[in-house]
Order: C-alpha cells, then sequence, then structure tokens
C-alpha cells in the first residue's frame, strides 16, 4: 500500500512539471536569454546528477578521474558516444590495475 502511494505522488509530480509550463506559458516565449536558459538546464541537471556518480562508482577516485577525464577528452573530440563509452571504462580498468 505504501507503494501505491508512493508512485501516485511520483505520477502527480511527473505530471504536473509537465503539465504547468503549458498553462503558464500560453504564450511562445520571445527572449532569447529564456530561450537559451531552457535550452541547457537539462544537461545542467544531467550533469549535475552524473558527476558525482562517477567519482564514486570506482573503488579509487584516481581511476574515476582518469576515466572522466578521458570521457571528456573524447567527448570534446566529437567522437561517438560508443566510443567514449568504452575508452573510459577500458582506462578505469587499466587504471585500478595498476593502482590494486
Amino acid at each position: 500500500m505504501k507503494h501505491l502511494i508512493y508512485i501516485i505522488i511520483m505520477a502527480g509530480v511527473t505530471y504536473l512539471t509537465r503539465m504547468l509550463p503549458m498553462v503558464i506559458f500560453k504564450k511562445k516565449i520571445e527572449s532569447t536569454f529564456i530561450k537559451s536558459f531552457l535550452y541547457y538546464i537539462p544537461y545542467a541537471v544531467l550533469g549535475a546528477m552524473t558527476f558525482p556518480a562517477i567519482l564514486s562508482s570506482t573503488s579509487s577516485v584516481y581511476s574515476a578521474i582518469a576515466g572522466a577525464a578521458v570521457a571528456i577528452i573524447l567527448a570534446l573530440k566529437e567522437k561517438s558516444l560508443i566510443t567514449v563509452a568504452i575508452s573510459a571504462s577500458l582506462t578505469v580498468y587499466i587504471v585500478e590495475l595498476i593502482l590494486f
């Protein structure tokens, strides 16, 4: 019963966050500042949620930093997602082999 209440609350919150902007902003948003702000929010939230998990996902902070550095460098060089993920994982694996 408790889980059902949690699911209903989560569904309500999810629905409200998707429905309220349509109700509040009936006109098209013309401000370039607000448009650019809203454009970058998903990336900022994803980064804020992902980066702490990266640092605590391995047995050593050093291997996590090395993997994140490789991933960032390859992403900035516009490599494919699979290349970035495999390279970062291999980097973490190699650094952990060296450390332990």
